[in-house]
């Protein structure tokens, strides 16, 4: 169980960004990628903000060589995927044991939304190739045949935290010596069923999102997708680059304190981030950056502000929320934010968290504004905190 698991690819594609490159040019120049609602159907188009993927299903369709009438859940994990398999550049991919283990939590919403939408209205009509690929696993399914990869396959679905819960099971995977190479991560496609159910708890902010801010009021849903591929000690060697970096540590933990709420002492989020340091051997004063789960709500920013105050107070790190430039991603942000920490140590940035303005009353510290470069980044703490009190911590170290 000591062996080391190393992030040897990366693949993104997000309302920032199609790709790595496009990402960190974004988030170096302060853009966000929040807009008016352009592709999703819905009654809330002009009224609410989202970060929405800046291409059209068909225009995914011919990045991911798939049929456009797959759901775009399934197309956004099969384009950032293939990202991360190509960017790890493993001669012997095919030889070994491998696994594709990704979250999501609409699966194939997009799609059967569209199908009940007719049928309704004359239950003669409707696609039923559309209601198919429906259930969660079947997007996984889909994205993991394009890659090749056959020796395991699972899907995980625990809210918010579903893609980092993905990374590091895969890691375990690894660790247990049952497969030598593992693409984990996650995706998730904006539907009228999540954004009708969170404007339902009145938690959507219907201005760009500022997270940790005082004066906060809610969150911007995003979509998107994002893979790191995980290997073994003995892959890693073989490669002929080097590793963006090794996951030190991770860690779940549930406060069982509300169906949609954060225990307001950050119960859940304290045992996460302290188990994720115990598995590493590291201590609080070793982080060098948090990239925080920082939603933007009432709850979940002075739920998860409270923890990292007991954990860190009185030396803090840098910290932001990349949400404000990627929104609220669900089951994708563990995976994009993995991606984003592996970037963070690679080439040594913090990133801004975008409109902040006043520091909350209640915390003795306030996040990052500034894209900064040539910082020492050793340790990365990625947190990713979901309904029902299911938390969960990644932490990444330099190798």
């Amino acid at each position: 169980m000591s062996a080391p698991v190393y992030v040897a690819g990366i693949g993104i594609i997000s309302a920032i960004g199609n790709n790595v490159a496009e990402t960190l040019a974004a988030l170096e120049t302060l853009h966000a990628g929040m807009s008016d609602i352009k592709y999703l159907e819905t009654i809330h188009r002009n009224k609410l903000p989202v970060a929405e993927v800046k291409l059209s299903n068909e225009e995914l369709a011919i990045k991911a060589g798939l049929s456009h009438h797959i759901s775009r859940t399934a197309l956004l994990s099969t384009i950032a995927a293939k990202q991360a398999v190509d960017d790890a550049g493993i001669e012997n991919f095919s030889s070994l044991r491998s696994g594709f283990i990704s979250a999501n939590t609409v699966g194939g919403m997009d799609k059967t939304e569209n199908f009940f939408s007719e049928f309704l209205a004359d239950n003669k009509k409707g696609k039923l190739r559309d209601v198919i690929n429906h259930e969660c696993g079947s997007a996984t399914e889909i994205a993991a045949d394009k890659l090749g990869i056959k020796n395991y396959i699972s899907t995980i679905s625990t809210a918010c935290s579903s893609s980092a819960n993905a990374i590091f099971f895969g890691a375990r995977l690894i660790k247990h010596n049952m497969l030598d190479v593992v693409v984990a991560g996650g995706v998730d496609a904006l539907t009228r069923f999540t954004l009708n159910g969170f404007n339902t708890l009145m938690i959507l902010d219907q201005e760009f999102c500022k997270p940790f801010d005082e004066n906060r009021k809610g969150l911007n849903l995003g979509e998107g997708a994002g893979y790191v591929v995980l290997v073994s000690e003995k892959v890693a060697a073989t490669l002929k680059q080097k590793t963006y970096c090794k996951l030190s540590g991770y860690a779940n933990a549930n406060d069982a304190y509300h169906q949609t709420a954060s225990s307001p002492d950050g119960t859940g989020s304290f045992m996460a981030m302290s188990g994720a340091l115990k598995l590493a051997g590291l201590l609080p004063t070793d982080i060098d950056y948090i990239n925080l789960h920082g939603t933007g709500t009432q709850n979940n920013d002075i739920a998860e502000g409270t923890a990292i105050k007991r954990l860190f107070d009185p030396l803090f790190p840098k910290m932001s929320s990349t949400k404000s430039f990627t929104g609220h991603t669900l089951g994708a942000s563990g995976g994009i934010e993995a991606v984003l920490s592996a970037l963070s140590i690679r080439h040594g940035i913090i990133y801004p968290n975008l409109r902040f303005h006043n520091q909350m009353k209640e915390l003795p510290f306030a996040p990052e504004t500034k894209f900064l470069k040539n910082q020492k980044v050793n340790n990365v703490l990625s947190n990713s905190f979901g309904f029902g009190g299911n938390c969960s911590s990644l932490l990444f170290s330099r190798v």
